[in-house]
């Protein structure tokens, strides 16, 4: 039980003077005895006050808020307080509110919430309050209990009570970044069903049917036995492939670790893996994944259907950058071991140093030219920005040095892999997702796989 600031005011009329009087033997004696009377009487009200008022049995709240938290995003979590009253006459409490929720997540909005509850028919009276939690990082959350408070009817006295309400929640990559590519899938769809009739040379492996040879027409599609059968150069027709496989690694290593717009590059790198996987769910393809650093983390072996999406969500929301070296080698060799048919292999994964260039550059080329590797780095800001920067002391000069040594080295890795015959892509975190989607339909509509 809570005296409130109206009580011991009240209380404080009645001992006040009796403390300043106490001291005599006058007429006043019966005051003396009529403001002590006052002041039993206050605190018996009081008490009076305190079961009387709404017991913690009589209240019930729920937490209503997503099943799966996004990271980068203000999620809405509400609490929804029910009350039963005693009867027609009780009043609706209002209660003040304390939530509590994860401390690793951020509070958007106010720590104490006051409910007003409302009447209804039913003989309760309920309040729904809300607030929003910024996820910041993916991985495994608690909410505690709920702390409430209210006064009673002459707001004499609070009671506050905690009610049991713990729970857990997942705070997932954010899926609703990869639906923004729905664009890019409609364009796959259509890619997929061949309303695309225009064909570039080279385009598609699969075969669609027979047509007369055209001036311009590479020899190489000529089919011989259709041309010895009709009497007439034949020529045969192809259409971009279904059902191909594209396995997206992530390096879940040191440098992977270090921040970019509020999230981290492995946080950029699984948005960017859900968009793809999106695309190509909705194209038909088969999607995989392998996680690694210096061990294999987790492999979901190429499949489709949104099935194979939700599982890669499952396995993606709990994974955390480690600060130790990636093995390219563990990983690759893992990799041609599970996965024998040809695929489009996305490494998605960051350049500092030459040596380490050197070992991913040696295991990528060993994946030719039975896959077709595609390293994508997170470009760094901070580099670029230290390069184009006026420097303003000798050590500023020393700084930009080694960092335009650092990017030359990151593009003559991946001018090396170009060459090997594989794809490279180096962009900013936030075109990530966008441009590696591009990248995989531009794979598509030149046959490349």
């Amino acid at each position: 039980m809570i005296f409130t600031r109206r009580f011991f005011i009240l209380f404080a009329l009645g001992v006040l003077p009796l403390v300043a009087m106490w001291s005599g033997f006058s007429v006043r004696t019966n005051l003396k005895w009529w403001l002590l009377g006052y002041d039993l009487f206050l605190l018996a009200l009081a008490f009076i006050e305190y079961k009387l008022t709404e017991k913690e049995s009589q209240i019930e709240v729920r937490r209503v808020m997503p099943r799966r938290f996004m990271i980068g995003e203000e999620n809405e979590v509400q609490l929804h307080i029910t009350v039963k009253l005693a009867g027609r006459r009780s009043r609706a409490p209002v209660f003040t509110v304390k939530d509590e929720y994860p401390p690793e997540l951020e509070l958007r909005g106010d720590r104490l919430l006051t409910a007003k509850t409302r009447r209804k028919r039913s003989g309760e009276a309920t309040a729904i309050v809300g607030y929003k939690l910024y996820a910041a990082s993916r991985g495994d959350y608690r909410f505690g209990n709920v702390a409430l408070r209210w006064r009673s009817r002459l707001g004499l006295v609070i009671k506050q009570a905690s009610i049991a309400a713990t729970e857990s929640v997942k705070v997932y990559p954010n899926i609703n970044e990869a639906k923004r590519y729905e664009l890019f899938a409609q364009r796959n769809r259509q890619l997929m069903a061949g309303l695309r009739r225009t064909r570039l040379r080279g385009q598609g492996r699969e075969f669609e049917s027979l047509r007369d040879y055209v001036l311009g027409d590479e020899l190489r599609h000529i089919s011989w036995s259709a041309t010895a059968r009709r009497g007439k150069l034949t020529t045969r027709q192809y259409q971009i492939e279904r059902n191909q496989n594209i396995v997206v690694m992530i390096d879940a290593g040191r440098l992977m670790t270090s921040r970019i717009e509020h999230l981290s590059k492995l946080d950029h790198a699984i948005n960017a893996a859900l968009a793809i996987g999106y695309v190509a769910t909705s194209g038909g393809d088969n999607i995989g994944l392998l996680v690694f650093n210096r061990q294999v983390v987790s492999y979901l072996a190429p499949q489709r259907g949104h099935s194979q999406l939700s599982s890669m969500t499952e396995a993606l929301y709990n994974i955390k950058a480690q600060m130790i070296e990636p093995s390219y080698a563990r990983a690759f060799q893992y990799l041609s071991q599970n996965c024998k048919r040809r695929a489009l292999v996305v490494i998605l994964t960051d350049l500092v140093d030459r040596d380490a260039s050197a070992e991913l550059l040696a295991y990528t080329a060993a994946l030719l030219p039975r896959h077709l590797p595609l390293i994508v780095t997170i470009g760094d800001n901070d580099l670029r920005a230290l390069v184009a920067a006026e420097p303003k002391a000798v050590a500023d000069v020393y700084k930009q040095s080694v960092a335009e040594e650092l990017l030359q080295q990151r593009e003559e890795a991946l001018a090396r892999i170009t060459e090997l015959g594989g794809l490279a892509l180096d962009v900013q975190a936030g075109q990530l997702s966008f441009q590696l989607v591009n990248k995989y339909l531009e794979v598509k509509e030149r046959g490349l796989l």
